[in-house]
């Protein structure tokens, strides 16, 4: 089969013929239809994830068609069309035990622990535990999409932080994640507040939601943090940060009202100093978030459904496999795009 492959970290993977996933016994195998570019991909492929072995496939956020099914599978059978939590479950240890397979202990990740879906086909892990069914009229983009960013953000502003109607967001950061965070907080009807350096971000930040945006380009974090204050009277109720950033964290938490809570999301190469003042001042609440664990899904897939959400409205672009290696690579490059790009590998059946 075909694939995104690389030998060296941060050197240009090479579209070429690999061997093709193996099916575990608890598994599927998946005929990718189509799958979404990353950050994560990115700091994967720079070699910021030490789960990653060389030589290595990315690809994480995917849609796709079972091609197989192991035979201790007994939920899902071939040619249905699945996505899947980028965080796959075990679905025996205590975590799973207890409803939280995002932070299960064994748990795998197509694109991290083996090999991911810039590929014509993957293998996916204790299926009957993980995949999510798929209607065949919902766009590629909208379902390969729910498996990392619009999850993880989800998951973040619902379960974490619970955010309710009428209630005031800022998101920090308006790539994939932060877009969808601004998505999510409007259907959920929320008053968003987008913060971000790119006034194209911005402007898609203000298409798919946000009421107010504030440009951060060049301006000093208290500055930052006074024009957020200014928009909402006494701070926020939930921050989102989404670029993982120490100085945008601190945005994120500072722009806070008493008891506010705040979710972290974006990955920080290195672990950052907080404004843990505030955070004792004001009875601030810090939450992470990991993804979501595959039966919490259905509401997020009802409000796609329903076309409260609508998570392909952020693609901008459209990709095959093979540009997919440039792709990656631009990553590094400031000034991308706002916007999601999807790599479509096959078309449905």
């Amino acid at each position: 089969m075909k694939a995104v492959y690389f030998e060296e970290f941060g050197v240009l993977p090479v579209l070429r013929e690999v061997p093709e996933p193996l099916l575990s016994a608890a598994g599927v195998i998946v005929r990718v239809e189509a799958t979404g570019l990353c950050r994560s991909d990115w700091h994967g492929w720079l070699g910021h994830d030490a789960d990653i072995a060389l030589p290595h496939v990315p690809g994480h956020e995917l849609v796709g068609v079972i091609d197989a099914v192991g035979p201790l599978v007994r939920r899902f059978r071939i040619g249905q069309r699945v996505t899947v939590p980028f965080v796959c479950a075990c679905g025996e240890c205590p975590e799973c035990d207890a409803g939280n397979g995002q932070v299960c202990r064994n748990q795998t990740q197509p694109g991290f622990t083996h090999w991911g879906s810039y590929a014509e086909r993957v293998a996916l892990h204790n299926a009957d535990v993980n995949l999510i069914a798929i209607p065949d009229a919902l766009d590629a983009g909208a379902a390969a999409l729910l498996g990392c960013r619009f999850a993880t953000s989800y998951r973040g502003l619902v379960h974490q932080a619970g955010l309710q109607a009428g209630e005031t967001l800022v998101v920090v950061g308006c790539g994939g994640v932060g877009l969808s965070a601004v998505m999510i907080g409007q259907a959920l009807g929320a008053i968003v507040i987008a913060v971000d350096i790119n006034s194209d971000a911005l402007g898609a930040a203000s298409r798919v939601g946000a009421a107010y945006v504030v440009n951060s380009a060049g301006l000093p974090n208290d500055e930052v943090v006074a024009r957020i204050r200014a928009l909402v009277s006494g701070g926020a109720d939930v921050s989102l940060e989404a670029l993982g950033r120490e100085n945008t964290v601190a945005i994120g938490i500072r722009s806070l009202a008493t008891r506010g809570r705040h979710v972290q999301i974006g990955l920080l190469a290195d672990d950052p100093r907080l404004p843990l003042g505030t955070v004792i001042a004001r009875e601030l609440t810090v939450l992470g978030s990991h993804g979501m664990p595959a039966r919490d899904y259905p509401a997020l897939l009802e409000l796609v459904l329903n076309g409260r959400l609508r998570p392909g409205d952020l693609i901008n672009r459209r990709i095959s496999l093979a540009e997919a290696p440039e792709a990656l690579a631009a990553m590094s490059s400031p000034g991308a795009p706002a916007g999601v790009t999807l790599i479509e590998v096959a078309s449905p059946i």
